[in-house]
């Protein structure tokens, strides 16, 4: 746990750094989190790290192994089918908002974003850059409920194994409607940014569905 140790003395509480290392990838599904071995690393008691993992348990984020005490949770089908419907509603209504509530400034950093997306094949490089879109648009909501939802959102998704971004077929369609997301909040059309996030989301469900299927046979 090398990167969790570097956040020894960052500021932030034993929760907020679990909590980035979770969505980080650097915890995996699984991963057994061990009150001793966290407290050191993370340089504190083991109090506050005991508060930590109770929270991350109550968060859905932690889950009890098969050995005594608690590891990463896993997604199952029907968490994921879940998951993706409240994304969908939330990452529809976000991208409506934006349309009605984005600066210019907002938007021509969208803009930005994605004309510098075409010029990108690395897999790895657009997944990252695929979140900061994401969150970008959500920021622009200025709804911070909506922005603190989606948020948390962001880290069950982080739970999720491989990238879709994998697969060639999903690269060049995630491009396509992250532009046709955009046209629509850069026209000040909330029920045309709606749908095509909506849609977005439906999109990357179903590539989803197709790498689980694959890993299952």
């Amino acid at each position: 746990m090398k990167a969790l140790m570097e956040k020894n003395g960052q500021r932030g509480t034993p929760l907020e750094k679990l909590l980035a290392a979770i969505e980080d990838g650097e915890l995996l599904p699984g991963t057994r989190l061990l009150e001793t071995d966290l407290a050191e690393k993370l340089g504190v008691s083991r109090t506050p790290v005991r508060e930590a993992l109770h929270r991350l348990h109550a968060m859905g984020l932690a889950e009890h192994g098969p050995q005594r005490g608690l590891v990463v949770s896993h997604l199952g089908y029907d968490h994921l089918r879940q998951l993706f419907a409240v994304r969908e509603g939330l990452e529809g209504m976000a991208a409506r908002l934006a349309a009605e509530y984005a600066s210019p400034a907002e938007i021509e950093l969208m803009q930005q974003m994605v004309v510098q997306d075409r010029k990108i094949d690395d897999p790895d490089i657009l997944k990252t850059r695929n979140k900061h879109l994401h969150q970008h648009i959500v920021r622009s909501s200025h709804n911070v409920y909506m922005i603190d939802a989606l948020a948390n959102l962001r880290i069950h998704l982080s739970l999720l194994p491989g990238s879709t971004y994998s697969m060639r077929d999903r690269l060049v369609q995630a491009q396509e409607e992250h532009e046709a997301i955009v046209d629509a909040v850069a026209s000040r059309d909330g029920e045309r940014a709606e749908n095509a996030a909506r849609q977005h989301v439906r999109s990357g469900y179903s590539t989803r569905l197709n790498l689980l299927a694959e890993d299952n046979d």
